[in-house]
């Protein structure tokens, strides 16, 4: 038999632990409604989690009132500042700025 064990794996490697580390799950289920809320919201936006963010940073909260997370800055977790959305006229008024000359008597 070849070295690493019957499937292949490296039996003397350690194992590493995830970044984020492990959680309690919900047994008491404390933050079932907030949970279900977000599931919702991304069944009825297609699945485009930008569009229930609120609701992610809910269930998030949620769990670390009740210990079932770390606590953790909710910036640490994506939730900074919200991302300034462009119009989508944006590029269109640059451009149109650029190529008019400027009024500027110097």
């Amino acid at each position: 038999m070849s070295a690493g064990g019957a499937f292949g794996g490296n039996r003397g490697a350690r194992p590493v632990p995830p970044e984020k580390g492990v959680f309690p799950l919900d047994h008491l289920h404390e933050c079932d409604q907030a949970k279900k809320e977000y599931i919702a919201c991304l069944k009825t936006s297609g699945f485009k989690s930008e569009y229930c963010r609120d609701l992610s940073k809910k269930y998030l909260e949620c769990r670390m009132e009740r210990n079932l997370m770390a606590r953790q800055d909710m910036s640490e977790l994506g939730f900074g500042k919200e991302p300034e959305t462009e119009s989508p006229n944006t590029d269109d008024e640059k451009i149109k700025n650029q190529s008019q000359p400027s009024t500027d008597k110097q």
